[in-house]
């Protein structure tokens, strides 16, 4: 049987609460990044991948932290 200690508790709870927030985020400068692409495409592009530019101005304008 083993015994937890008070503080072997809250070093577990911290380290998961960083990992939660570096991964937090990393997902977040990836929205950034991906909508910066979006912004960038040419008509062409669009067509190829059946965006219209509507589409893109609605997810270009989003905040990082909305999905």
């Amino acid at each position: 049987m083993s015994t937890l200690t008070h503080q072997s508790m809250i070093n577990h709870h911290q380290s998961s609460i960083f990992s939660r927030a570096i991964e937090t985020l990393r997902i977040w400068h990836e929205r950034q990044q991906s909508r910066r692409q979006l912004a960038q495409l040419s008509a062409r592009d669009l067509h190829d991948v059946g965006l219209s530019w509507s589409d893109i101005a609605y997810e270009a304008e989003k905040p990082f932290w909305r999905a």
